[in-house]
């Protein structure tokens, strides 16, 4: 058996399902999972399909035989092998916290992503990075190299055949440009206190405004600086009993959860846009 996933949208209209349907049962294929979302604010409707062939039928004849119905329905879509690891790389800079746990997590096939490699500003990840036999690069930015920095970074998303860019504490703003040449293909994740705590040491602005509850969003990167469609959101409760220290230590375990939940949701095709918002088939 050959399994695959099929994603996507498309204006709203009766007919959507039994025409997939149709075209499944003409490839021999057995639906595993389905979902679907209509959303009547934009019209739009969303489906991602698990399924099976008795065949060791190709991704891409597959996807040629779907493209008359997609033209049809006027559908976005997008179909792959369900095991198929998502080509990732990651950014980060000094907080090495959630580089580590996506580290781990690929490294046990919790999370279905192939690391090629991981781009810091930094020199701090290297040793942790070389030790998963990864490969590392070391590319400063500054204002003036803001620019190179950024082509060579493209470089490496090229070179490695990267389908995700993941910014795993990956403390520099990019550029406008580069944010639409990454659009649906790049994911940060930033703690829960913006706007209110800005800038540096924004754990501990929130101890001394005696906060409740520490957060974290994980997000599709765009030019709007971290308002970019929301994957997943998590928050933990803390009380008075934690300290500076401790209020950063829940706060980076809420970050990377909150991360590989996201990235794992993406390379599963889970994850739909939808304008400003996504829909996630969990």
């Amino acid at each position: 058996m050959s399994d695959f996933v099929l994603t996507l949208s498309c204006p709203d209209r009766p007919g959507i399902v039994h025409a997939v349907s149709g075209y499944l049962v003409e490839q021999g294929a057995n639906i595993v999972e389905s979902q679907q979302f209509g959303d009547r604010l934009t019209q739009r409707f969303f489906m991602r399909i698990a399924f099976a062939t008795a065949s060791s039928t190709e991704p891409g004849a597959l996807r040629e035989a779907f493209a008359a119905t997609a033209e049809r329905f006027g559908m976005h879509f997008e179909l792959w092998a369900a095991d198929a690891p998502y080509r990732t790389l990651i950014m980060v800079s000094k907080h090495l916290h959630c580089l580590n746990d996506l580290l781990f997590r690929a490294s046990t096939g919790a999370v279905q992503i192939d690391v090629p490699a991981v781009v810091s500003n930094h020199a701090d990840a290297g040793p942790l990075v070389r030790s998963y036999g990864i490969d590392f690069h070391h590319v400063p930015v500054t204002s003036a190299t803001k620019s190179d920095a950024e082509d060579r970074l493209m470089e490496i998303v090229e070179a490695t055949g990267s389908h995700l860019v993941v910014l795993a504490r990956y403390m520099q703003v990019l550029s406008d440009d580069l944010c639409r040449r990454l659009s649906g293909r790049a994911i940060n994740i930033h703690h829960s206190f913006l706007p209110s705590f800005k800038g540096a040491r924004p754990y501990h602005q929130a101890f001394d405004r005696g906060v409740k509850l520490v957060g974290a969003t994980a997000h599709y990167v765009t030019a709007d600086l971290d308002e970019g469609p929301i994957i997943e959101q998590d928050v933990l409760r803390v009380d008075h009993g934690y300290d500076q220290d401790q209020l950063v230590a829940a706060g980076r375990d809420v970050e990377a959860q909150v991360l590989s939940r996201a990235v794992r949701w993406h390379a599963q095709s889970r994850v739909l846009l939808n304008g400003d918002r996504t829909v996630v088939f969990r």
